[in-house]
């Protein structure tokens, strides 16, 4: 793995990759919560994707001791371990190849193709979850306030969707013993959504793939 894509990239920006020992040897640290479909990690300067990448396979190994044997709980429970990924990167070819990569690896495991409403709505959530913004100004590459989807699967393949500010979120820690990002929400009122979805199945989230751009490698195989 090269750690530097450019000297001048490390100058501007400090940008140097992990290496992959050191990425498993920090997740082993949470190794529990890593292996939880439902567990919600933030990025704030995600880059490619190296740490959600990795935990999104651990993910994918749990939703397939746990579900492997159904394929619609496998192929639902897959998207809910995606949709609890949340990443923030300020360099736009890296937050672009970070929704690809994480593409890959679920379109790969559900063997999926361009046409599927799976990967439709798979890359309709990355859009949402992995931002092209800055983490320490909270806000989004064309300057507005940065908001994550809080994503819920209720059963039946029906998911719901609330949003919360990412400036609000931050203040979780002072109220949240857990630390996890959406542990304390409804326990105090800085918690409250700026909006709330009615619930949606897997076509309706894949109707908001119109402006998302696929990933390459799954353009070349359509």
């Amino acid at each position: 793995m090269n750690f530097i894509k450019s000297k001048q990239r490390v100058a501007d920006h400090g940008e140097v990759f992990t290496p992959a020992w050191m990425i498993e040897a920090m997740l082993d640290l949470v190794k529990g919560e890593t292996e939880r479909i439902d567990s919600r990690f933030l990025e704030p300067a995600c880059g490619s994707g190296n740490f959600l990448v990795r935990i999104l396979q651990r993910k994918l190994a749990a939703v397939e001791l746990k579900f492997g044997k159904s394929d619609f709980e496998k192929r639902h429970y897959a998207l809910l371990a995606l949709m609890c990924l949340y990443g923030i990167e300020l360099l736009p070819d890296n937050i672009t190849e970070c929704r690809a990569n994480m593409l890959e690896i679920l379109a790969d495991y559900l063997n999926l193709n361009e046409s599927d409403d799976f990967c439709r709505a798979a890359s309709y959530v990355l859009s949402q979850n992995l931002i092209h913004g800055d983490a320490l100004t909270m806000r989004t590459s064309d300057g507005q306030p940065i908001t994550f989807a809080e994503w819920g699967y209720l059963g039946k393949g029906k998911f719901q969707r609330r949003d919360f500010g990412l400036d609000s979120l931050t203040g979780a820690s002072a109220y949240s013993q857990e630390g996890d990002l959406f542990a304390d929400l409804g326990k105090h009122e800085l918690f409250t959504p700026t909006k709330t979805y009615p619930p949606m199945t897997v076509g309706e989230l894949a109707a908001g793939f119109e402006h998302v751009t696929l990933a390459p490698s799954l353009r070349e195989e359509a």
